[in-house]
């Protein structure tokens, strides 16, 4: 085992240990596809990703700068029309999880890309939703994955773009044909699940080196924790080879080299 690692890193390869070999996986840009291609590239080999695009079990050698990444469709088994991948695939229930990020999280996996302060007048204006909504709605769970902060772990997000369990953990209450909704948060810090009968975040597992102090700290509202707290696996040399090359390469790729 390696002691030689980032907080990032730890958050990545958690990450992609979340995914199963086999899985069919509909992936986010950024840290999900990170984690995704990680995944893929080590104890997953047969997990397929799908990406908003339309391309079906795509291998990309490096990671994709936007869903519109020529990467995607030229490693991808096929690809098919949007339409098709949201109506057929994704809202047909063949897609097992959704892996998201996002700008600002609440203690009910809310999750909010749409914007920074008052709807009317607001402070920053972020990309939207793009398919997050409905892949956290028609997928067979949603893993999420973003670093650990007071900015991004707010008591209430500002804008639910997409749907956790609702301002009171009872969204999803009664509704059919939906899917689990988020089933764990990973950061940089921790790893988090919702309560069984609140949805309401808890703290599971520690990550090497950080304290409860710390994610208290870096938590917008009173964050519980699990009774049997765990210790997050750190990461082994082999997991950190593999995606250091592939960021290596990737930055290579995008900068013309």
């Amino acid at each position: 085992m390696s002691n030689d690692y980032t907080s990032s890193e730890m958050m990545t390869v958690t990450a992609a240990r979340a995914l199963e070999n086999g899985m069919t996986c509909f992936v986010g840009i950024g840290l999900p596809s990170e984690a995704a291609n990680l995944a893929r590239l080590t104890h997953a080999p047969d997990v397929v990703l799908i990406y908003e695009s339309g391309t079906l079990q795509t291998k990309p050698e490096v990671l994709p700068l936007s869903i519109g990444d020529g990467e995607l469709a030229e490693t991808a088994l096929t690809t098919v029309s949007v339409p098709e991948m949201f109506r057929y695939w994704l809202q047909g229930g063949k897609v097992d999880v959704g892996f998201l990020g996002t700008a600002q999280i609440d203690r009910y996996c809310n999750l909010n890309t749409t914007l920074i302060g008052d709807y009317r007048e607001p402070k920053v204006r972020l990309p939207g939703g793009g398919g997050a909504p409905e892949i956290a709605t028609n997928a067979g769970e949603v893993f999420i994955t973003l670093k650990h902060s007071k900015r991004a772990f707010v008591d209430r997000v500002d804008f639910v773009t997409t749907l956790g369990f609702g301002r009171d953990g009872k969204g999803r209450d009664g509704v059919p044909n939906i899917g689990k909704g988020p089933t764990r948060v990973i950061t940089d810090l921790c790893v988090m699940k919702p309560d069984p009968e609140t949805k309401e975040l808890v703290v599971v597992s520690l990550h090497p080196g950080v304290s409860r102090e710390d994610v208290i700290e870096a938590t917008g509202w009173e964050i519980r924790f699990a009774e049997s707290l765990e210790s997050t696996p750190q990461p082994s040399a082999k997991e950190l080879e593999i995606l250091r090359d592939l960021k290596d390469r990737t930055d290579r790729k995008h900068a013309g080299q």
